[in-house]
């Protein structure tokens, strides 16, 4: 593990290189915004290179639909994680409605699709309806200072 990551600020994109010891309380270099609020960021096609494939640290996005019942029960599932597990991962929300491009460029073809993504790479999937509890176990070996 090294002793910094290159993230994008989720405000302005700007790469910015962190020490991983100094993660939870981070700026952004260019806008000094913080790097982490604890609520899922929305992905869209503008955002997601720089987030997404530019990130160092791992991302779990939530690939969901405003139609979607499962997708409505699984949003404060995943809020709520992620305000407890970041800035160990970052997560992200990813309408499969406003950005079908996106969707269709993962194979998207339930929701709630779940993806851990890691320097733009694919690195685990899941479908369907989790609870906390599951959401956090299933996660645990892709957060950052988790033990090997």
């Amino acid at each position: 593990m090294s002793d910094s990551l290159h993230l994008a600020c989720p405000h302005c994109l700007a790469i910015n290189r962190v020490a991983t010891a100094r993660l939870a309380a981070s700026r952004c270099g260019k806008c000094k915004q913080p790097m982490f609020t604890g609520t899922p960021l929305e992905l869209t096609g503008v955002n997601f290179a720089a987030l997404i494939e530019r990130s160092e640290l791992p991302v779990v996005v939530d690939f969901w639909a405003g139609w979607c019942g499962p997708c409505k029960m699984m949003a404060p599932i995943f809020a709520q994680t992620a305000a407890e597990l970041e800035p160990r991962i970052r997560f992200a929300k990813l309408d499969t409605e406003a950005e079908q491009a996106l969707a269709g460029r993962f194979g998207i073809r339930s929701i709630p699709m779940l993806i851990v993504f890691k320097q733009g790479r694919e690195i685990a999937r899941q479908a369907g309806l989790m609870q906390g509890s599951q959401l956090k176990r299933w996660l645990e070996p892709y957060l950052i200072g988790a033990p090997a």
